[in-house]
């Protein structure tokens, strides 16, 4: 399991169809860029959001602080040049597989879930990118209930 998250975060870089900048994978690049748009669908990105995103770059995407720091601005800066979410979408739906799509809509819902709040729009947002990354809402369900378990605390 862990290597399959691992391969989620890491991408393929064999996509040329758009350019990265130099030494950003366009795979992360793509999907940073998804989770700072639910990130921000309320209109904030609190604290623990960040803190959230933050993790989900160290741990999943293997970045350290620095890298990760890099990648969320540069994300944030394609983010506002994009006009549809297509662009970051149309990446992954190349490069993922379901299982590491499936990875992504657990760290959305992870997202979503880490102020204590689910707003109407960052649920439609999550929903809506879902179907773009053609994810059943079957699968989108799992991922939700997954999410929520990782959320609670361990004993």
């Amino acid at each position: 399991m862990l290597d399959a998250i691992r391969s989620l975060f890491a991408g393929r870089t064999d996509d040329k169809t758009r350019e990265a900048p130099e030494g950003i994978d366009p795979v992360a690049l793509a999907a940073c860029a998804l989770l700072l748009d639910i990130a921000n669908a309320d209109g904030e990105f609190s604290v623990a959001e960040r803190k959230h995103l933050e993790e989900v770059l160290a741990r999943h995407f293997g970045l350290s602080k620095e890298d990760g720091q890099r990648l969320l601005e540069i994300a944030e800066e394609e983010r506002g040049r994009s006009v549809d979410h297509f662009r970051f979408t149309s990446v992954l739906l190349r490069n993922y597989d379901l299982g590491q799509k499936m990875v992504l809509a657990e760290v959305m819902w992870g997202l979503v879930l880490a102020d204590g709040e689910i707003a109407e729009h960052e649920h439609y947002l999550t929903r809506k990118i879902s179907n773009l990354l053609e994810l059943q809402p079957a699968y989108l369900s799992t991922a939700k209930a997954a999410a929520e378990r990782a959320k609670q605390p361990h004993d």
